[in-house]
């Protein structure tokens, strides 16, 4: 429960600046002094040399893991490094309690290589629900914002995802090659076709703003971390787009989906890009 009678609904209604605050505060605090300052210590590998983690990733967390839970008592937080270390963590998601799922630097690998093209990922979920998002890119002061039922903004404006217009190729952003099995970059190679082009996704979260824009047609992730899709996939359905996974059903953020999966400008989109997924494997 949130308090004593405060629903997510009500939270949502006073205090959805509160928690862009504390975003911006994190960012200015914890990762913007460190862009393009990062020490060789300030930098460790986890599961390899492209699964990297930094000292603006963990201080970052911190501050947001601190803030957002006095903002709404009785709720967790579940980040990428609290997983990381303790996976047991990432169980919070299938509970009861209203959860805040937090990315810190979405981008890491961008972030170390001095690159914009990062942001910072809060999503706000309960039984598995997405009912908010916050998607920042600080290099630019852009922010995204999203809650079920009343939209996506982009800095104030309302985002339309549209449709790809006609007779014009579709461009997806595909999990990068290093993050896939065999049998996903199978899958893949069926959007390999005439009337499509592929490339390696970014950022998970600024691709899926790209989609809400209407500057990107689709993604095809293989890969299922909530903290990378949350926000962006409730940013997209709420600005028109739609998601699939291979299976014809909606992703999951508690996990268990068939794999690859797709978020698009809107619904022919979305299967047209899953049966190509389809006929790949």
């Amino acid at each position: 429960m949130i308090g004593d009678t405060e629903t997510i609904d009500e939270f949502l209604a006073h205090r959805t600046s509160d928690v862009e605050e504390a975003v911006r505060t994190a960012a200015a605090t914890e990762i913007m002094p460190r862009f393009r300052s990062l020490a060789t210590h300030e930098i460790d590998e986890k599961s390899g040399p492209h699964d990297l983690v930094t000292d603006a990733d963990r201080k970052a967390e911190a501050y947001l893991t601190e803030a957002l839970a006095k903002l709404l008592p009785g709720s967790v937080v579940v980040g990428e490094e609290a997983v990381h270390a303790n996976p047991a963590t990432y169980d919070a998601i299938r509970g009861e309690a209203p959860v805040w799922i937090v990315d810190p630097v979405d981008g890491t690998r961008q972030f170390v290589h001095g690159d914009p093209g990062f942001c910072t990922l809060v999503a706000l979920t309960q039984g598995g629900v997405v009912h908010a998002s916050w998607t920042y890119a600080p290099v630019h002061d852009r922010f995204a914002t999203a809650i079920r039922g009343r939209g996506a903004f982009l800095d104030g404006s309302r985002l339309h995802s549209g449709s790809p217009a006609a007779g014009r190729d579709l461009e997806v952003a595909t999990s990068h090659p290093y993050y896939t099995t065999d049998e996903q970059k199978r899958a893949l190679l069926g959007l390999q076709t005439k009337g499509v082009r592929p490339r390696s996704c970014g950022s998970a979260g600024l691709e899926y703003l790209q989609i809400a824009q209407g500057l990107l047609d689709a993604t095809a992730f293989c890969w299922e971390a909530a903290w990378d899709h949350a926000a962006g996939l409730l940013l997209v359905e709420e600005a028109g787009g739609s998601q699939l996974t291979v299976a014809g059903e909606p992703f999951r953020i508690t996990g268990g989906n068939a794999l690859p999966f797709t978020a698009a400008r809107d619904e022919a989109t979305a299967r047209r890009v899953v049966e190509l997924l389809t006929r790949g494997t």
